[in-house]
């Protein structure tokens, strides 16, 4: 039988509770996770070795943390993840915007409150769950994080130099919380310099006035590379008030990527027209990112992220299910040539390197990636023998058309002009279903391309490879 919570200080005291702060609160449950070896972020993939560990030791340390990291790296996911380290619920005096701790109140008018009610002071549980916020920094004022005078509290007759004038921000509102500050670089200076105060004398002072809290707050910061470095963007006493820097990063291997893809996409492969992407699919799809995170025409100080390899995964599997329906086919097997999709989920998440030499356009930029992805992949399941028969049977003319709506069926009579090339798609996967081998002949094909044997162009949807 469930023990009920207590309602009154005098009932707090009763059972024992004791009060904790929240670095210790984060403390002692991560100990408790790392003991039981539980999944202390669930969901978080190529971090076990790197990343977690870093966090792991801040935590004991007790620090404030900043992640440092190009976009898509799992930041804010990192972040907001701690807020299974708090406790289930605390207690707090209730109606206090601070959340006070009963046992250990910081505002006036939790203190007035006790001072008049005593142990009969109503208390109320504030759950995990609500003790986390973060704010983006562009636009962010200092009334909005830390606070400003209430001029409507002036009104009503409030002296200015009181608590009583005052209107809280986040931050002090998350007393006993967890507080986050996505892209700090781009804080206005008078905000940081609000932060570096929090962070060195957990205090808050709004206009000058006297008022001092002792907060009991974490700290989160988030930031890029490019932006967090350049000379002014951080004032250096914020800095070097942070505890503990953690770097993420992309996904070592790319294998460790497609589990990301995978994940994140969250596809339901079954039901209706069932999709089954090959593996060669899932490693192109993944390997456009790297290519595009290794291009010169693409700003490396942004970074691509994750959402890039996520965004065209589901745009392949929806153009290989569309295909599905519309041919009434009973399944469906991504092919090269539902790539071709992917510009539409592509556009607007790559940022150039406008200091390059060689001006492409995003357009180009996402055809060339997609290009030594194919020949990538393409190199590591199938060897260059029989290359140069397949291209003297395109050498003498013959041109093989395929296209994202042409029936896999289609693929074997296209193909009877150039038998090597059909042969050669036995190398990817020896299935006979009709999808996976036109999945495998394009692949062959644009392998072909890729190593220019053959050549191609495209008109209305569909691709013809010749010489």
């Amino acid at each position: 039988m469930n023990t009920p919570k207590p309602k009154t200080l005098g009932e707090l005291k009763a059972s024992g509770w004791k009060s904790k702060s929240v670095k210790q609160e984060l403390h002692d449950n991560l100990l408790r996770v790392l003991a039981a070896h539980e999944d202390l972020f669930p969901g978080i993939i190529g971090y076990e070795h790197t990343v977690i560990p870093e966090v792991c030791l801040a935590i004991i340390a007790k620090h404030d943390m900043l992640f440092l990291g190009e976009k898509g790296q799992a930041k804010s996911r990192l972040m907001r993840g701690l807020v299974r380290l708090l406790d289930p619920e605390i207690p707090f005096v209730a109606g206090s915007e601070l959340h006070d701790d009963p046992l250990r109140p910081i505002s006036a008018m939790s203190k007035r409150l006790i001072a008049a009610e005593g142990d009969a002071t109503p208390i109320g549980w504030w759950p995990r769950e609500q003790r986390y916020a973060e704010r983006l920094a562009p636009g962010t004022k200092f009334a909005d994080v830390i606070g400003e005078i209430d001029p409507s509290k002036l009104a009503s007759g409030t002296s200015m130099s009181t608590e009583d004038a005052l209107h809280f921000g986040l931050i002090p509102r998350m007393n006993r919380g967890i507080f986050a500050m996505n892209e700090v670089p781009e804080l206005d200076e008078l905000v940081q310099v609000g932060l570096f105060n929090i962070l060195e004398e957990r205090d808050v002072q709004i206009r000058g006035y006297p008022i001092r809290f002792d907060l009991d707050v974490f700290i989160l910061f988030s930031a890029n590379p490019a932006t967090f470095n350049r000379s002014g963007k951080v004032i250096p006493q914020l800095k070097d008030r942070i505890g503990s820097l953690i770097r993420t990063h992309y996904p070592r291997e790319r294998e460790m990527g497609i589990a990301i893809m995978e994940q994140e996409a969250g596809l339901d492969l079954d039901g209706p027209f069932p999709v089954k992407v090959p593996l060669f699919m899932k490693e192109i799809c993944e390997q456009v990112t790297i290519e595009a995170r290794k291009s010169p025409f693409v700003d490396s100080q942004s970074g691509v992220s994750a959402r890039f390899s996520i965004s065209n995964y589901r745009t392949m599997v929806a153009g290989a299910r569309r295909r599905a329906a519309v041919l009434g086919e009973s399944h469906a097997v991504p092919r090269i040539s539902d790539l071709a999709h992917i510009a539409s989920s592509s556009l607007g998440k790559l940022e150039l390197d406008l200091m390059s030499s060689h001006q492409m356009t995003e357009q180009q930029v996402i055809e060339s990636v997609q290009a030594a992805a194919i020949k990538k992949v393409f190199d590591e399941y199938c060897d260059q023998h029989g290359f140069e028969e397949i291209s003297a049977i395109f050498g003498k003319g013959v041109a093989v058309e395929v296209g994202d709506m042409l029936p896999s069926i289609a693929y074997a009579e296209k193909l009877k002009r150039v038998p090597p090339a059909w042969e050669k798609a036995f190398e990817i996967n020896p299935s006979t279903d009709a999808a996976m081998r036109a999945s495998c002949v394009e692949f062959v094909l644009a392998g072909l391309w890729a190593h220019e044997k053959i050549s191609r162009s495209t008109k209305h949807g569909r691709v013809s490879f010749q010489t």
